[in-house]
């Protein structure tokens, strides 16, 4: 453990007064999280780490892939990842330019690392067992 930031699961994020997301995890540093909870306990602030796990069906791949980037990207979210546990894939994406944009697609078999977790590694294949 660094002591860099939490992870959460499933938290409330309200990003403004239209935009609420409860996305599936999330990594904030110590920093943001410390200026950026309200008294109901819901952030208000990006988190720097955002991951979605995809529910089947085009709309919910759609709704991840391109609506909830797109929020997140206008609201300072360093990087993204996308889940998608039936093809057991790992979408990357990461701020340049302003925008969140895809800089990797890990398989199963590939090793998953951060720029924002210093030492963190782990196989993909070990976000996908039951």
């Amino acid at each position: 453990m660094t002591g860099l930031g939490s992870a959460f699961q499933t938290p409330g994020v309200i990003l403004t007064s239209e935009d609420a997301v409860i996305p599936d995890v999330i990594w904030i540093s110590r920093e943001r999280l410390a200026n950026g909870v309200d008294e109901a306990g819901h952030l208000t602030v990006a988190p720097e780490l955002i991951i979605e796990i995809l529910s089947p069906g085009k709309l919910n791949a759609q709704r991840d892939k391109e609506v909830k980037r797109k929020l997140y990207s206008l609201h300072g979210d360093e990087e993204y990842w996308i889940t998608n546990w039936q093809l057991k894939t790992l979408e990357i994406y990461r701020r340049a330019d302003a925008q969140l944009q895809l800089v990797n697609t890990l398989l199963d078999s590939d090793t998953l690392t951060s720029p924002l977790l210093p030492g963190f590694s782990t196989p993909v294949s070990q976000m996908f067992l039951l």
